[in-house]
């Protein structure tokens, strides 16, 4: 019972981690290097993650720079950028590429927090789906004569308070995204 109980709350913490990484990637107003994190540029003819061609930093509150390691890739890096509908128009030198992130208007800020409660809302389904397979596991387990009625009351009790608590993560974490959102 205890394994089950292990594979349940896997399945929930992997749901929770996921939304952390989506959150992250969705932007706030602010310049941060996490949004970047889903580009691909086309390296010679492979699909290779933005921070693997270009050393990235974040200059000031409004604007990230890619210094390229190979000057070569200075326009296919661009194109990335402008491809990855992240609503971002980079610009080089020749050297550098600048990535101006401009500020959110009102409504580009009310479609961040839908798109933010909508990656809660997968999670929160990831979260009681992992619920509903441990309660039938236990169901077939108490079935079987595995474990008594007694035995299935807790674990449904247990994973319950597992359930409660991841959920109680992703709402935490829609909160804390959304007031960073709004957020002039």
């Amino acid at each position: 019972m205890n394994e089950l109980f292990r594979d349940t709350e896997s399945k929930m913490k992997q749901a929770v981690e996921h939304l952390h990484g989506e959150m992250k990637k969705l932007r706030t107003g602010r310049a941060s290097l996490t949004l970047l994190d889903g580009v691909m540029v086309d390296y010679y003819g492979t699909q290779t993650p933005l921070n693997q061609v270009a050393n990235l930093s974040v200059a000031d509150a409004n604007l990230i720079i890619a210094q390229p390691w190979d000057a070569s890739q200075i326009s296919g890096i661009e194109r990335a950028i402008g491809k990855s509908n992240l609503g971002l128009n980079p610009s080089n030198d020749g050297k550098l590429v600048r990535i101006p992130i401009p500020p959110l208007t009102e409504d580009r800020r009310k479609e961040m927090v839908r798109r933010a409660h909508d990656l809660a809302e997968s999670a929160r389904n990831s979260v009681r789906q992992g619920r509903r397979d441990g309660n039938d596991a236990l169901k077939k387990m108490e079935k079987e004569k595995e474990i008594s009625e007694d035995d299935e009351k807790r674990g449904h009790d247990e994973i319950q308070k597992l359930h409660d608590h991841y959920i109680g993560q992703i709402n935490e974490s829609l909160e804390h995204k959304e007031k960073d959102i709004l957020t002039v």
